[in-house]
């Protein structure tokens, strides 16, 4: 087991989440910039809870599920792994961080350039002997290689409705027998009262980390028609319906979940 840890993402160089402490145009959009990317760990650790358990838990799932079925250039036997929508490679580094350098082929990719810019140098400087290639590429367009795991982590929630389906499709046909998809979304409640009660006690907890009335609202309405929830129910039912016979919620933290799909 790996004992490389990250040395770069400590409270003291992460920077604060100020985005929203100003009002904004009512219509600009949310989007993965430069500045998102400067304070982009401190906007996950006070905006997505359970966050950090997800990833302590990837490391776990693949202990099981690695098994070494594919083969990288030198025809050594390792497991791939597709990190999709990596933005800055926390799940890659979870993984990296307790496997040896030798026994996993990770491919990061993401579509916002700042994103990949800043996850290779991080990815660099803190595992510098494993194999990572961070890929500036829209996943609907890559074509995805044999592979044994695929994290999926608030990622799907970005893509048109109308794309996700065949995203999952692509994702169930590159993944080996045996091997396993995470997804982890924000949901929302059919039920109108019960998704009223999941909402505010999701902000409750964007108070408790210090985010302003001010900047809930100018979060929420940046994300308007850019995040696109899905119901718990539709997300498995997708997850049938592109072949998945095994899929169960292992997490949930309010109206944010993590299914593990099993090939």
């Amino acid at each position: 087991m790996s004992q490389t840890k990250p040395t770069n993402l400590t409270n003291n160089t992460v920077k604060h989440d100020t985005l929203f402490t100003t009002p904004l145009d009512k219509a600009a959009r949310f989007s993965f910039d430069e500045q998102v990317v400067a304070c982009f760990p401190d906007m996950i650790r006070r905006s997505v809870p359970g966050y950090g358990q997800v990833l302590a838990m990837l490391p776990i799932f693949a202990r099981r599920h690695c098994k070494y079925r594919q083969q990288d250039d030198s025809g050594q036997r390792v497991s791939r792994v597709y990190d999709l929508g990596c933005s800055l490679g926390a799940a890659s580094m979870a993984l990296a961080g307790e496997f040896e350098p030798q026994d996993l082929q990770i491919k990061a990719i993401d579509i916002s350039p700042a994103m990949t810019n800043e996850a290779s140098t991080l990815l660099t400087e803190n595992y510098p002997a494993h194999n990572i290639e961070v890929i500036t590429a829209d996943i609907r367009d890559v074509e995805l290689e044999p592979c044994d795991m695929v994290i999926l982590n608030l990622t799907l929630q970005f893509l048109p409705a109308a794309d996700r389906v065949a995203v999952l499709e692509k994702i169930y046909a590159a993944l080996s027998e045996g091997g396993i998809l995470v997804l982890t979304e924000k949901t929302h409640a059919f039920d109108e009262q019960y998704d009223a009660w999941l909402v505010e006690r999701y902000y409750d907890f964007k108070r408790a980390n210090g985010y302003t009335e001010m900047e809930i609202s100018g979060k929420r309405n940046a994300l308007e028609n850019v995040l696109i929830t899905d119901t718990l129910d539709e997300h498995h039912t997708r997850l049938a319906h592109v072949g998945f016979e095994r899929h169960l919620t292992w997490f949930q933290f309010l109206n944010f979940v993590s299914i593990v799909a099993f090939k």
